[in-house]
């Protein structure tokens, strides 16, 4: 029998110190040229597939699937090349070896190093299947309101009126209480809250407000110190919202003042409650 094929280690003439060290970085980068390619593929051609598919626009549910699978196959294909560049160390085999043999002690210690970490990932599979929250999506999460610009593995991104970037971990948005104003509709109502004392006219109050804007008002909530008024516009986009809102505000509170329904300084418990809204 011939000799066997010479290896690429051989012809380029490595000693047998460096070619662990060469087979490693080998393998490093084909890795990360796959996960790019693959990257790239969802992006370009997943994406078209997906349009195809569905025979029109993609939407929001299969744009924030697609974006997640795509994350988690390339976090599997660059976790899949360091396991086989560091294999190429015998004494990385023998350290795995002896963590297999006290596999409980180990499992415990790796668990609790990256418990963060892997709660974050499984609360992004869940909202991946699930979808509370959509790309696109415009929702309020702990007093901050925005669009989801993204989903990924770990984190979700809004993105604000201001245009600011807003990071929110996975499981805190998975185990937290969020309000979306566009998983059923992509429009959604004006609605201002007026507290005023008990003191006031409340039915010429509703009255005034009617006719000044056109709107429905009612009286929503009453307290010791106050009643609440909802005044409910007309739907807008949810970019609008924030800036409509303003307006309408502005125009009722200036139509009851000069109708002598709006105090000056409102009573202490009101403008706490109105504070609080």
């Amino acid at each position: 029998m011939g000799d066997a094929s010479p290896t690429l280690a051989d012809l380029l003439g490595l000693s047998p110190e460096q070619r662990p060290w060469f087979y490693s970085a080998l393998f490093m980068v084909i890795a990360l040229l796959c996960a790019w390619a693959v990257d790239r593929g969802f992006s370009r051609r997943g994406r078209a597939l997906a349009i195809l598919m569905s025979g029109g626009d993609l939407s929001a549910e299969a744009d924030t699937r697609l974006r997640f699978v795509r994350r988690l196959i390339v976090a599997a294909i660059v976790v899949f090349g360091i396991a086989l560049a560091l294999g190429q160390f015998d004494g990385f085999g023998r350290l795995a070896t002896s963590l297999l043999a006290s596999g409980a002690i180990a499992a415990a210690v790796l668990g609790f190093a990256a418990r963060q970490t892997l709660a974050n990932l499984v609360a992004g599979v869940m909202i991946a299947i699930t979808q509370p929250v959509r790309v696109g999506d415009w929702v309020t999460f702990e007093d901050v309101y925005g669009e989801v610009d993204d989903v990924r593995l770990n984190y979700t991104y809004l993105r604000t009126p201001g245009n600011q970037r807003v990071i929110i971990p996975n499981e805190k948005l998975a185990s937290g209480i969020l309000r979306n104003d566009t998983l059923a509709t992509r429009s959604i109502d004006l609605e201002v809250a007026l507290w005023l004392p008990h003191t006031v006219d409340t039915d010429r109050a509703i009255a005034v407000l009617h006719s000044e804007t056109g709107c429905q008002v009612t009286v929503a909530e009453t307290r010791p110190e106050g009643l609440r008024l909802s005044v409910v516009g007309d739907p807008v986009s949810p970019p609008d919202r924030g800036r409509m809102e303003g307006e309408l505000r502005t125009r009722c509170m200036s139509r009851l003042r000069a109708d002598g329904l709006l105090p000056v300084a409102a009573p202490e418990g009101v403008a706490a409650a109105t504070a609080n809204q």
